[in-house]
């Protein structure tokens, strides 16, 4: 579950991920970009997202046929999924990857990468003129073998290149491949094959990389060329590269390893799994030709189970040393390492439930540690964040010391803080106030001492770009117009001074560079409150006009007074030529996921799934972001802790019975959705409403147990099943008599999870049968991993849950 996010309704897929990013994630995104520049750099990563649509029916000499119940009054079309499936709706995102040019930072020109025709081309977005050229053609050979470039990174002085070919997918974050360097003197030289990963040096001189989970440093100037960092690598120790929980739960990536900024030090993270248990997933038909299950085991740490044990470890370049570090009171997880300067390095760690933070500095030189600050969660835990921002030091901007930006409550909301000494354990607040601040700091400028951030400083549903100086805290200045309600994402160039704006929605998506140092009025339509719109780079002209031809349902955003009096944020989205006249006649069909922090009711823009239920079951479809989700501050999200299940299944039963009252609303079709977290939702929902309000459910993928999950995700907000007993008998889905006074449900779930195991919907099959429940209906997945898309599983899996509903919507 790693990001319990925010919604991504450009999915036909969810995924039990993380907060910052909400169990919800993965059909269709694809991520453009194959080229990252080393020291980069703010990487703007592109999405081709998938909330599709498009008018690929029957055609018959040009002219689309589609059945008259696909049309609405006005000759437009109703949303299905044939149209999400190929495209028209997808808004473009280009790619753009910032990256460093050597020199002062102060000398921002707004470096990209551009990948057009398969050439790897440095650009600026402010000198139209200027032009590197990297690389050339999307293949090479070397001793007589063709290879495709699947990957290339230069190096952070831009004169060599590290390529990776021949990539196979690992887990979520990881993957192996062949690495080769090159340069235009020596040319080519095979680094290594089966790598996990390889990262230049700051100074361009080496490459850090891992085989076989043993670190390695390869020389670009050494007649010694490889240099073998550590001997214990194996498949219980892991040497900067994080095993599966590691990966999936706590970095979100495929490195723990991190060069100091002028390339004499490395740090890494060892990490040991040997007391963690493993956990076998059978696979039934991805071998046709074996007539025995294949047995995949992976170390998958349960709740209160062993969890691997992470330890920080310096290897002095210079020295050819490694030196372990040890951190007083041994905190039982890592979860952050950042640079602050030249031989310091910040290193988060937790407890195992999340309910401490600890913060240690380590010096490189002394290879010692010690602890600059320790801050109780006071009732509520600490995410797993990497939002940490080195501020360097120059006395003639007022900053006489190395500090850092990070992300801290302030009276109750989740703000930015400055310590301004790498030692200091008194934070000065930047901002505060009943909003929050998103994924930390993006951006610092060096020259002026301005923060950029996104926050939902005009409401919980929006996100705007905004700047606070260090030097004079709480005067907020919005980059963005927040006049006008609106998501935004931003990156920004290496020296800060341009930043790409992406406009999310809820409008037609548009993208735009912006020059925030020009003091020449902004003329673009969409104009900033700050900066000058240099070019747009999207503006997405023909999705705005095949949106014309289709009958999009209304959607609005609303907060709900809940008659349990909880205020929640809520999205309502009204079927096709919808009518409040009517009398018990509109079925409402709920989605939910509702996970710890997580979010889903954002003002984006999107055709999606939801729009198709709309349309085909001629629905109202409602959305609730209840207790225990995130941007409304500590008290409404930490309230779940210790019970999960129990306030976010109110929440929905109360949104029920609100819309139960309307007239135009047939209280007999009142159904509710959930795939990962949404699926354990729906059926606790479905569990303490017992057929009050919601007749139907659909549950895709979900925990019924959560001594079933990871322990990382689990124990911060369960804490151990040890320690919490009575809470985790409570959350677990088990009064399955309950559940069947709803008139019919239906459960999905791919044998192949290997994030929310088959087991958990095995239990809870074996609940109904020796309850003798038997209104259900149960579809299994074949060898389907999380996201359900094994052998065209995806297609039916969306089929499936439309049909479904249909049909009993009828009955």
């Amino acid at each position: 579950m790693g990001d319990a996010e925010k919604t991504d309704y450009y999915h036909l897929g969810s995924e039990m991920k993380r907060n910052r990013s909400g169990i919800s994630r993965t059909l269709l995104l694809i991520q453009v970009y194959t080229v990252i520049v080393g020291l980069m750099l703010s990487p703007i990563v592109v999405f081709l997202f998938g909330y599709h649509a498009g008018l690929k029916i029957f055609n018959f000499n040009n002219t689309y046929c589609l059945p008259s119940s696909q049309f609405v009054k006005g000759g437009r079309i109703k949303v299905s999924f044939d149209n999400l499936r190929n495209g028209t709706f997808v808004p473009e995102f280009k790619t753009l990857q910032w990256i460093h040019a050597p020199g002062p930072i102060e000398d921002d020109k707004g470096l990209f990468l551009t990948t057009a025709n398969d050439n790897y081309e440095i650009r600026s977005v402010f000198d139209e003129n200027y032009s590197k050229m990297l690389w050339e053609g999307k293949s090479f050979q070397y001793r007589g073998s063709n290879y495709s470039v699947d990957s290339l990174v230069a190096s952070p002085n831009l004169e060599q290149l590290l390529i990776r070919t021949n990539t196979t997918q690992n887990w979520r974050h990881s993957s192996f491949g062949s690495y080769f360097h090159y340069n235009n003197v020596t040319g080519f030289k095979h680094i290594g094959d089966n790598l996990s990963l390889a990262e230049w040096s700051p100074n361009s001189v080496d490459i850090a990389y891992v085989k076989h989970n043993d670190l390695y440093l390869y020389s670009t100037e050494s007649s010694k060329t490889v240099t073998r960092i550590t001997h214990d690598g194996s498949t219980q120790i892991f040497n900067g590269k994080p095993d599966w929980v590691y990966e999936e739960e706590i970095m979100e990536s495929d490195r723990t390893l991190w060069w100091s900024p002028q390339g004499d030090y490395l740090a890494y993270f060892k990490i040991d799994e040997n007391s963690v248990n493993e956990f076998v997933i059978p696979y039934y038909v991805q071998n046709s030709k074996d007539v025995y299950s294949e047995l995949r085991s992976i170390k998958y740490p349960k709740s209160g189970t062993p969890n691997p044990v992470a330890n920080v470890v310096l290897y002095d370049v210079n020295e050819n040393a490694v030196s372990p570090i040890g951190l007083a009171g041994s905190p039982h997880l890592l979860t952050e390492a950042k640079w602050v300067g030249n031989d310091q390095l910040l290193v988060k760690g937790s407890d195992r439930s999340s309910d401490i933070l600890k913060v240690y500095l380590v010096n490189a030189v002394s290879k010692s540690s010690n602890i600059v600050r320790e801050d109780s969660s006071k009732g509520g835990w600490w995410e797993i964040t990497h939002n940490t921002l080195h501020i360097p030091r120059d006395d003639s901007k007022g900053r006489s010391s190395d500090g850092y930006l990070d992300v801290l409550p302030v009276d109750g909301f989740n703000h930015l803080v400055y310590f301004d000494s790498v030692g200091s354990s008194i934070p000065i607040a930047l901002t505060s106030g009943e909003w929050e601040i998103e994924d930390g700091p993006f951006a610092f400028d060096q020259e002026t001492n301005d923060v950029y951030f996104i926050s939902t400083g005009e409401s919980s549903t929006q996100r705007h770009l905004y700047s606070v100086n260090l030097k004079r805290p709480k005067e907020i200045v919005p980059i963005t117009n927040t006049n006008e309600n609106a998501v935004y994402t931003a990156s920004f160039s290496s020296g800060s001074r341009f930043v790409l704006i992406s406009y999310k929605g809820p409008g037609v998506p548009f993208q735009k560079i912006v020059d925030l140092k020009s003091n020449k009025p902004d003329v673009d339509k969409d104009g900033n409150l700050k900066g000058k719109t240099l070019f747009n780079l999207t503006r997405n002209e023909k999705l705005s006009y095949e949106l014309q031809k289709y009958a999009i349902p209304r959607k609005e955003f609303k907060e709900l007074l809940l008659p349990n009096g909880v205020v929640v944020n809520a999205m309502e989205i009204l079927p096709n030529g919808f009518r409040a006249t009517r009398k018990n006649y509109y079925p409402v069909f709920f989605y939910a996921y509702g996970g710890p922090n997580s979010q889903q009711v954002l003002q984006t823009y999107s055709v999606s799934f939801l729009e198709v239920f709309a349309s085909q079951l001629n629905s109202i479809i409602v959305v609730v972001d209840g207790r225990g989700t995130g941007f409304k501050g500590k008290q409404f999200r930490s309230v779940v802790r210790d019970k999960l299940g129990e306030y976010e299944a109110q929440d929905q039963i109360a949104a029920a019975a609100l819309y139960g009252e309307k007239p135009y609303v047939n209280v007999e079709k009142i159904s509710l959705f959930g795939w990962s977290y949404g699926g354990y939702l729906t059926l606790k929902t479905l569990e303490k409403d017992a057929g009050a309000h919601f007749k139907y459910g659909i549950s895709v993928a979900p925990v019924t147990d959560w001594r079933f999950y990871d322990s990382v995700y689990t124990e911060r907000y369960m804490h151990t099943p040890q320690e919490n007993f009575a809470g985790y008998e409570q959350s677990s889905v088990h009064n399955v008599t309950a559940i069947a006074q709803a008139k019919r449900f239906l459960l999905m779930h791919g044998t192949g999870d290997d994030n929310v195991h088959f087991q958990n919907s095995l239990k809870i099959l074996d609940l109904l049968d020796l309850n003798e429940v038997e209104n259900y209906d149960v579809h299994v997945f074949p060898d389907s991993d999380h996201s359900i898309r094994y052998h065209n599983a995806n297609k039916i899996v969306w089929d499936k849950i439309l049909s479904w509903t249909k049909k009993v919507y009828l009955t």
